[in-house]
């Protein structure tokens, strides 16, 4: 669409930005900052590449696997660019966030007002529904002291049953909408082997132009965004349970085997 935008990296896989660059992955501010001595001893250049569309990519990585807590990558890597004018002259600034956000350093783009909206990619499976609800928690949490709030949910489809009515379901539990519903399709894998996004891999593919729909959405949901209300994980088995997803529980035969069940 003719917008300038930064993609922030905050997953220590550090594999937000790597189809933009067609990289294996993108060398991060916390390796950048350990193999020169310290995050100041970097210059903007160092850690900012420049993709596909001129799109500016950034990731803040982390520690080892098992090593100290990932979320402080995410706190050292916006104080940096923000000290270095990575923000000035541009449209939008994605935070690519972890799906959890139950450690506080994952949590810094919500909660000191780094990003104004908030899009939950989520499918209709429980527990991606179920990570939906923790994430709008940790929203409503912040949005009282601050300007953070619940643009919508994407749902990214498994196939799984009666996933787009479970979707927008938990958008209305949520006081929010679903902004788009984004049909599996094997092009994407395609389109990954080759490090590449599927608009530019496939630019007149079916499923290029439902991304195209969703930046769209995005864009003229600005300013639209809402503080959630979370529901409980009551509610949410309730929601299933409405429609036809899951049977009732009965307490009864919690813990039996298939096989205890067939002789009771």
């Amino acid at each position: 669409m003719g917008h300038k935008i930064l993609i922030v990296g905050c997953d220590p896989k550090a594999d937000s930005t790597r189809l933009i660059l067609h990289a294996k992955a993108q060398d991060t501010i916390l390796s950048l900052a350990a193999n020169a001595g310290s995050v100041e001893d970097l210059e903007i250049e160092d850690v900012m590449k420049v993709g596909y569309r001129d799109i500016r990519c950034v990731e803040s990585g982390g520690p080892e696997p098992g090593v100290g807590c990932a979320g402080r990558g995410v706190i050292t890597s916006i104080n940096f660019l923000e000290e270095n004018g990575a923000y000035e002259d541009i449209d939008y600034v994605s935070y690519d966030v972890l799906g959890d956000v139950v450690c506080g350093g994952f949590a810094m783009p919500i909660r000191e007002n780094k990003a104004q909206e908030i899009y939950i990619v989520m499918s209709g499976e429980m527990m991606a529904m179920y990570a939906a609800n923790n994430i709008s928690k940790g929203i409503l949490k912040y949005a009282n002291s601050g300007g953070v709030r619940l643009g919508g949910l994407v749902c990214n489809e498994r196939q799984t049953d009666k996933e787009l009515e479970l979707a927008e379901a938990l958008a209305k539990k949520l006081g929010t909408q679903l902004i788009y519903f984004v049909p599996r399709d094997n092009i994407v894998q395609h389109a990954e082997l080759r490090r590449m996004t599927v608009l530019e891999y496939a630019p007149e593919s079916q499923q290029a132009e439902h991304y195209r729909k969703l930046a769209q959405k995005i864009h003229a949901n600005q300013g639209k965004g809402i503080i959630p209300t979370p529901i409980t994980m009551d509610e949410l088995e309730d929601m299933l349970m409405e429609h036809g997803i899951m049977k009732a529980v009965d307490e009864s035969q919690v813990g039996k085997s298939a096989a205890e069940l067939a002789i009771a």
